[in-house]
């Protein structure tokens, strides 16, 4: 058996694809688990995903270095090795790249003019606000 374990560039973080990102978010969420759990955890969430498709985007990642997999059971136990901080501000990078040509301001202007936001949120964005103000 190959134990050789992939080795993942801490300067050149992985950007998983949507896919990946579910998964990941299982393991953070509730730590080492079977792929059954996470396949099982997955579907809670939306349609049906094979078995069979949960296990071979696992062994991908496993390739690629963004989990690791304990092989000492007969039950292959899989753990994130990506921190979700820093993949999540990876991921949000990209996309404030893509969508808003790389500009926070776009994208809070966005975001805050979006009428899903509560009067409690408000408040806690002007308390962080003024927190970060009183810190410069």
């Amino acid at each position: 058996m190959n134990k050789k374990k992939p080795s993942v560039d801490s300067n050149d973080p992985a950007e998983p694809t949507r896919a990946q990102l579910e998964i990941l978010q299982v393991l953070w969420k509730n730590g080492p688990s079977t792929v059954r759990f996470v396949n099982d955890q997955l579907n809670l969430q939306k349609d049906s995903l094979s078995y069979t498709s949960t296990l071979k985007l696992m062994q991908i990642m496993h390739e690629k270095g963004m989990v690791h997999r304990d092989e000492s059971s007969m039950t292959h136990i899989y753990s994130a090795a990506l921190e979700e901080q820093r993949t999540r501000g990876v991921v949000l990078k990209k996309f404030v790249d893509t969508m808003y040509e790389g500009s926070v301001k776009s994208l809070m202007l966005e975001l805050l003019g979006n009428e899903k936001t509560s009067n409690k949120d408000w408040d806690t964005i002007k308390h962080l606000l003024t927190k970060l103000d009183d810190e410069k």
